[in-house]
Order: C-alpha cells, then structure tokens, then sequence
C-alpha cells in the first residue's frame, strides 16, 4: 500500500507565516501540520511515500529526508496547481496494477484508526456529517450503504455527509486511470480538477466503495482553526506531557515547549506551543503558537500565532506574525 499527500497549496489562509514556509510545515501542537499526518501514518504501518509538492516544496523535502529517513519517499512537482484530482494524478508512473492507495491531504489532522480501514476488502473515504455541506466534497448512499455518488461542492446537496480529505483506494491504477480521462476531457471547475471527479468517474465504473466516519478531524486552514487544533490536541496529549522547570516562570498546561528554550519571569499556558531555541523574558502567554528562535520580552499575548526568528518587545495585543520579523512596541 501506498500514501499519496498532496502538499503544494500556498496557504494563502495563513499568511503572513506561508511568505516563508509551505503551510503543511506551519506547527502545532509541538510540531508541523505534516509530521502529525506522516507519524500516524507509520504507526499504521505505511512505508511507502509519495509527496506532491509545490509551492516551497525544497522546504517540505529537505523536513521530510531529515525526519524520517526511515521511509521510502518520492517528491512531485505539481506546477502548474491544478487542484487535488491533478496533484493525485501525477503520482501514475509511481502505482502499480495491484497497488492500493492511501490518499491524505496534507493540511488536515485526522484522528482515526487506520489499522482498521486499511482492512477493509473496498475502497473507503473518511466521511463526518456537517451542517453545512455546500463547501465540501459531498458522498451520496445507496440503500445498502455503498456509495453512489459524489459531488464536488454541491449548491443543494443532497446529503450531509462530507469528505474530509482521507481515501482508501482498492485499486490504484484504475483510480489513475480515471482520473487521466477527467483530464483528458478537460472535466475541470474552475481551473481545478477535483478528485471527487475522479472519483465518481471510478464509481460509475462499477467500483464499490464504502464509507468510514471521521469523528476527530482537525482543521488547520486559518489562523483561527490552527488555534483550536493546537488548544484540542495539547489536550489530547496532555497525559504525557513533560515537566518543566524554567526561572520564575509558571506553566499552566497543557503546553509543549521544545527543547533548549530559555524562560523566565513568565506565565505560560494554557494552549501554548513554543519551538525551539525560543527566549521569554517578563511575558504571558496563552492559547498561542510561538515558533524556534524567536524572542518574547515584556509582552501578553493571547489568541496569537508567532513565526520563527521573531522578535517581540512589548505591550498586550493579539498578533498574527510571520517569520523574520521584529516588532518593538517599546521604543
């Protein structure tokens, strides 16, 4: 089986931070969007690789090789960005006839067992019932549980059940070959090929396909939504958190603090991420994300997200600060 992660969006959500790293690199909980995807992945049990890159993509290669060398990795450029059903079809010369696919997109966080949808004799996507389906790809059922059909961002949908952005894919190549054909006839939405196209042209191929439901499911696509998968998954993994001791300083937790940070005469927490090689003099903080080599003096911050190699002197405010940037309310 192999994992195909689509990771070439530019994550215009969340600049100012993707002017200077790929979104899937951006941290939460203690460590980047794609690392929380890939680990669950190995611990299911995949080995097998495949990343589509773009925008920024040496970034999320030279992460990838380093984390986890243990891996087979392949590393595709899609350009130009023509949508998920694109960036997945790229990957045809890499699967084989047999071969069964997993497909992640690499700006979601997913809580699920993967062991046991891997086990199943069809294919199967990761559904979640929302209130609202008109943003996401759509599945409808058959009478007896299988999939029908599915619709891309349907104006009256005829169902609540919406894709979330994880598939098990029985056959492969012949999702491949569908998804050829959807561009071959140029069946694209504006200026996209999606992959519930490709989808539903396998399905009316005859290909049975059946559903899973997603309970946990993280969205990391803003500012906002990045704040509360941190805040949910410190939380999750509050259990095994570490315990610190830095000068002065009281750490309210959950948190996650990386190594070699040097802290003192502060407040940290609840719901607070720092990276590596950070300094926090005279501050507090909570429900934010402070990215490595940055530095915090004489300032509250809350509701925030720092980038790495910032620079902050002074005064309580609600920021959203990208990477290599000083900021000095003090002079």
């Amino acid at each position: 089986m192999k994992v195909i992660i689509p990771v070439a969006g530019i994550g215009s959500k969340l600049r100012p931070h993707t002017h200077t790293q790929p979104k899937a690199l951006v941290p939460v909980a203690g460590k980047p969007i794609l690392s929380h995807i890939v680990d669950n992945l190995i611990e299911a049990g995949m080995r097998e690789f495949i990343f589509i890159v773009g925008y920024l993509g040496d970034k999320v290669e030279e992460y990838i090789k380093t984390s986890y060398p243990g891996i087979i990795k392949t590393f595709i450029v899609q350009e130009p960005r023509e949508g998920t059903g694109h960036a997945v079809w790229l990957a045809c010369k890499h699967v084989n006839e047999n071969d069964e696919l997993i497909i992640a997109l690499g700006d979601t966080i997913f809580d699920i067992h993967l062991r046991d949808i891997m086990g199943q004799p069809e294919s199967a996507l990761g559904v979640k019932k929302v209130d609202d389906p008109r943003n996401f790809g759509v599945v409808e059922l058959d009478e007896n549980g299988y999939i029908r059909n599915v619709v891309e961002k349907p104006p009256i949908p005829k169902s609540n059940l919406a894709l979330v952005g994880i598939y098990k894919i029985k056959e492969g190549r012949k999702l491949m070959d569908a998804l050829e054909k959807m561009i071959d006839s140029g069946q694209s939405s504006n200026g996209e090929y999606h992959l519930t196209q490709g989808i539903a042209i396998l399905l009316a191929e005859g290909a049975k396909m059946k559903t899973f439901p997603v309970e946990n499911w993280y969205d990391c696509g803003n500012k906002d939504s990045l704040l509360e998968t941190n805040a949910v998954l410190l939380k999750k993994n509050s259990s095994s958190t570490k315990k610190y001791a830095f000068e002065n300083t009281i750490i309210i937790p959950p948190v996650s603090i990386s190594d070699h940070c040097k802290i003192s005469n502060s407040i940290i927490g609840p719901n607070v991420s720092i990276g590596d090689h950070t300094i926090i003099d005279y501050s507090i903080l909570r429900d934010a994300i402070i990215g490595s080599y940055s530095e915090i003096n004489n300032a509250v911050l809350h509701h925030s997200v720092i980038g790495s190699d910032a620079s902050l002197h002074g005064q309580s405010q609600s920021l959203n600060l990208g990477d290599s940037t000083e900021i000095d309310f003090g002079s």
